[in-house]
């Protein structure tokens, strides 16, 4: 019941970060291979998004820069 109710919404976080990096939300099939799939979708999760807006909406992080905050 716990693994039932956490697939969704573990679903549409693994969409999400893919649309954040410009790719289709059908990556997620990666982690049916075998032995490497999940190495490849942790991989993938870890990956920063692209900067800026891209074709699935804006970018969710503003980008600013750290020389001027820091200064």
């Amino acid at each position: 019941l716990w693994l039932l109710t956490l697939f969704l919404p573990g679903l549409a976080v693994q969409v999400r970060r893919f649309h954040d990096q410009d790719k289709s939300g059908w990556y997620i099939l990666l982690g049916f291979l075998p032995f490497v799939g999940s190495f490849i979708l942790l991989w993938f999760m870890t990956r920063p998004g692209t900067p800026g807006p891209n074709r699935y909406g804006d970018d969710p992080l503003p980008h600013t820069n750290l020389a001027e905050d820091f200064a």
